[in-house]
C-alpha cells in the first residue's frame, strides 16, 4: 500500500530548498549559493535573476560582481540564481532570464528589465534612484 504524505511535490522541493538555503551563508554573485532578501528596507535595490550557466547571464553576473563594492553602503545589488532557487523565479514573476528588478527605498518595484543591461544603464537607472 503507497503512503502519501499529504504535500504535493513542488511544495515538498520548495520545502526542501529552504532547509537547503537556511544551511548556507551569503555569498557573492559567482558563488549564487544564497538567496538574499530583496528589496533591503531603506536602500535602493537592485537584483539580477538568471543562471549561473546561461551565456548573457554570466555577462550580467560579471557586471552585478563589478557593482557591488563601487555600491557598497549606497545601495544592495544582488544576483539571484533562478535554476539553483526556482521558487525565487516565480516569488519575482520571470518569464525570461536575464532579469534585472529595481527597487526605490521604500521597497516599491520601480523598473524591471529582461535580457542584459549594460554597467552604465545599470548606474544611470540607480541615479535616477538618487544613488551616488
Amino acid at each position: 500500500m503507497k503512503r502519501s504524505l499529504g504535500i504535493s511535490a513542488p511544495i515538498a522541493t520548495m520545502a526542501l530548498a529552504g532547509m537547503l538555503f537556511l544551511a548556507t551563508g551569503s555569498c557573492s554573485a559567482k558563488e549564487a549559493s544564497a538567496v538574499p532578501q530583496v528589496p533591503v528596507k531603506g536602500m535602493v535595490t537592485m537584483v539580477d535573476l538568471g543562471a549561473t550557466g546561461c551565456i548573457p547571464c554570466k555577462i550580467m553576473i560579471d557586471i552585478v560582481d563589478s557593482l557591488q563594492p563601487e555600491y557598497k553602503g549606497k545601495a544592495a545589488i544582488f544576483f539571484i540564481d533562478v535554476r539553483n532557487h526556482p521558487y525565487e523565479g516565480q516569488k519575482f514573476g520571470i518569464k525570461l532570464i536575464p532579469t534585472q528588478i529595481f527597487y526605490d527605498k521604500d521597497g516599491k518595484e520601480v523598473y524591471r528589465h529582461q535580457g542584459v543591461m549594460s554597467k552604465e544603464a545599470v548606474i544611470a537607472k540607480l541615479e535616477s534612484l538618487g544613488v551616488r
